[in-house]
């Protein structure tokens, strides 16, 4: 799939199911903990520095963000879990959210479930793999901030996040840094294997 990378927009942020965009073009969703780096990820992906809104406190993207690329492609900014310092009452808004944008599997084609290459996995990305992997969704994983790494430390830590997340071998794994763009053009070509 070729892409003008350039020729991208915001076109749409959902507060609820019924903002959804259900029509022909691939979807590909973004998932992961909500300060794991999603939105510094599209940013990347798209050689771009501020489309996707990226901010300092965790959990700054509440709402399901949908960028157009190139008329052919959606990439959508999730929700994340786990850290975000909020309410119980705004996680259960966004968990149900989540659980509707998942639900809707008709729509998503592929979903990047983005890791902290520094750290074990957290019980919330497990689950995350696990709900994918079950539901039959195809994704693959991705690990960011791995420039936070020596190269010995990064090896180990790809070991771990493969073993953790109980990853077969068909499941592709990736190491990229979106603050410094090290490893994003492996990042876009997984993106793109999987894509097809």
């Amino acid at each position: 799939m070729k892409l003008n990378l350039h020729n991208t927009e915001l076109v749409r942020s959902a507060a609820d199911p019924s903002g959804f965009i259900r029509d022909r073009l691939p979807v590909v969703a973004f998932a992961g903990r909500s300060n794991v780096g999603k939105s510094s990820t599209i940013n990347a992906l798209l050689n771009r520095k501020s489309l996707a809104r990226v901010s300092e406190t965790p959990g700054k993207t509440n709402l399901v963000n949908y960028y157009l690329i190139d008329r052919k492609l959606y990439l959508v900014d999730l929700p994340g879990y786990g850290f975000a310092k909020t309410s119980k009452a705004q996680k259960a808004e966004w968990g149900a959210l989540m659980e509707a944008f998942f639900a809707d599997r008709e729509h998503l084609t592929l979903c990047v479930l983005i890791v902290d290459a520094r750290h074990k996995p957290t019980a919330d990305d497990v689950s995350m793999k696990d709900y994918l992997s079950h539901t039959g969704i195809p994704y693959f994983v991705a690990a960011n901030k791995a420039d936070k790494l020596k190269s010995s430390e990064l090896d180990a830590q790809m070991r771990l996040i493969r073993e953790t997340l109980e990853l077969d071998d068909s499941v592709g794994l990736v190491s990229y840094s979106a603050r410094t763009k090290s490893g994003v053009d492996s990042l876009r070509g997984m993106l793109f294997k999987y894509l097809g």
